[in-house]
């Protein structure tokens, strides 16, 4: 939205005039400066519980004001964190134009973003935005009563955030957002099981069903066996596919890297298989995000791969710039090395049931989660990690028994190219990395995946 909605609540009209107090005061300083302000405000609340008892509840109250100036081709920013009086506001434009005096001519300024509205969503709930510490302790005793006197830990979080930007060009908008989370485990002695919702709605999140969940893959995971490494079909779960749907976003169609040459990405070319489809829609009512970025920009509905074709890339206003083309509304909030980074994406489901895509596995593995994933070579995407919280060896179809962790070394563009992708899940699983970072993916089953030796080398 381009102004406060009349009604929209007092915080978010507190948000935007507190950005353009800066701005007065950037103007009082300097009438000819660029200027641009983020203002973001609201609580961060943590339940964590382990051994079947919560240990720790916290809560904090956001307060975030980030300024950027830039005066004669100077450019710098700084960042406000807590009390926001007249005295604190005018140290935090003294200290970014004291910096911004030392700072080398940018010659790849962009320069701001102009009067746009954004678009019109309102990923809200009240009950969220006013959880407390006894609700999440409810969802907590859900999940450890759920889990069957399994050992569990993991916590539960809400959060409600009230966003602003404006800039000198004229530019304001403002914003806001809810999200709850559980992530929690259940453990034998052998074994770890997870579980893990996120929604926009705390009521979305039912505790129990995660706390079932949790237990049922523990137990199912008990003694696992070794398995010799080797090329796997795999059916991968949500949280398989986050892991690398984040790593192709990131490194693959963020805009620096396409810039630089470093990513796989060939805009236009067919290089995934035709049945995945990768789009960005801050509209859509199943994720959370704001609809404008840290400069400012709207961010509209896009589409990153259509029909396996890659399309459009993840920019900010400086690759955008760049590029010759447009920002895609993907600025992030203080420095960012990638130059447009991911922001309410949707990898497409299809019509799979997880269970018939075991089924059809002649001889593969079913895995839970990837961890420690890290890149060996940016302009392939090829990725080493390791598997975690359940793997399973499938025969004819047919689960028949755990596996001990394995490390992989895997492409992950090479896992999703032509002819890669034999069946999509109909089971889209939100992922939540923050209020602006947020992530709808299903089960994949692949054609093969490089297993390189046990999670010990």
């Amino acid at each position: 939205m381009s102004a406060p909605r009349p009604g929209a609540g007092q915080p978010e009209t507190d948000a935007i005039a507190l950005a353009e107090r800066v701005l007065d005061l950037v103007r009082a300083r300097a009438a000819s400066a660029e200027a641009e302000v983020n203002v973001r405000t609201g609580t961060l609340a943590l339940t964590r519980f382990a051994n079947g008892a919560i240990h720790q509840n916290v809560a904090e109250e956001l307060r975030e004001i980030g300024v950027r100036v830039a005066l004669d081709g100077h450019v710098a920013a700084a960042r406000l964190d807590g009390p926001a009086g007249d005295d604190e506001l005018r140290d935090l434009v003294a200290g970014v134009f004291e910096a911004a005096a030392v700072s080398p001519v940018d010659a790849d300024w962009p320069g701001l973003a102009s009067p746009t509205p954004s678009p019109d969503v309102d990923h809200w709930d009240d009950a969220t935005g006013a959880a407390t510490p006894d609700e999440r302790a409810t969802l907590v005793a859900a999940f450890v009563g759920a889990a069957d006197e399994l050992v569990t830990a993991g916590a539960v979080s809400t959060s409600a955030i009230h966003a602003a930007f404006a800039n000198t060009a004229g530019q304001a908008v403002t914003g806001r957002g809810t999200s709850a989370d559980i992530d929690g485990i259940g453990r034998t002695g052998t074994s770890d099981g997870v579980a893990r919702q996120s929604s926009v709605r705390v009521g979305d999140i039912d505790a129990a069903a995660a706390g079932r969940r949790a237990a049922q893959k523990a137990r199912d995971g008990a003694e696992p066996g070794d398995l010799e490494p080797g090329r796997y079909e795999v059916v991968l779960e949500p949280s398989c596919v986050a892991d690398i749907v984040d790593f192709v976003l990131v490194h693959g169609f963020g805009g620096r890297a396409v810039n630089e040459g470093r990513s796989f990405v060939r805009p236009g070319e067919a290089q995934l298989d035709r049945s995945i489809t990768l789009r960005q829609d801050v509209a859509d009512a199943r994720l959370a995000g704001l609809a404008f970025d840290a400069e400012g920009t709207p961010r509209g509905a896009i589409d990153l791969v259509r029909a396996g074709v890659t399309g459009s890339v993840l920019h900010d206003r400086r690759t955008a710039r760049t590029a010759g083309a447009e920002s895609t509304g993907n600025a992030a909030l203080g420095p960012n090395p990638y130059g447009g980074v991911p922001a309410s994406l949707i990898l497409e489901s299809g019509s799979a049931d997880p269970s018939d895509m075991i089924a059809s596995v002649e001889r593969g593995l079913l895995v839970t989660d990837f961890w420690y994933t890290r890149v060996l070579d940016p302009k392939t995407l090829v990725i080493t990690g390791l598997t975690r919280n359940g793997v399973w060896l499938i025969e004819d179809g047919k689960v028949v028994r755990p596996v001990r962790n394995l490390r992989f070394t895997q492409g992950y563009a090479q896992a999703l190219g032509p002819g890669n992708v034999k069946a999509i899940g109909n089971d889209p699983t939100l992922f939540s990395h923050g209020p602006d970072d947020q992530l709808l993916v299903p089960s994949l089953h692949l054609a093969s995946w490089a297993f390189t030796g046990g999670a010990k080398g």
